[in-house]
């Protein structure tokens, strides 16, 4: 996730990928879906650094759920 290149709709996406995971009460997923809503760069990098921090293995699979 490049902070430059951004698209709202692919962190709506990555939220509910991300739900499916490790489910709608983790943080990482509140942060997704709360920057998915607001747009704000504020929540976005939140929600970034937080996605980031996930273990490589459920990053990998939350994107290869994106790509489906």
């Amino acid at each position: 996730m490049d902070e430059a290149t951004i698209d709202h709709a692919a962190i709506g996406r990555l939220a509910k990928a991300l739900t499916f995971i490790s489910g709608a009460d983790h943080p990482t997923t509140i942060a997704l879906k709360a920057a998915a809503e607001s747009q704000s760069e504020r929540d976005i990098k939140k929600a970034r650094l937080l996605f980031l921090q996930l273990p490589p293995g459920i990053r990998k699979a939350a994107f290869s759920l994106l790509s489906d």
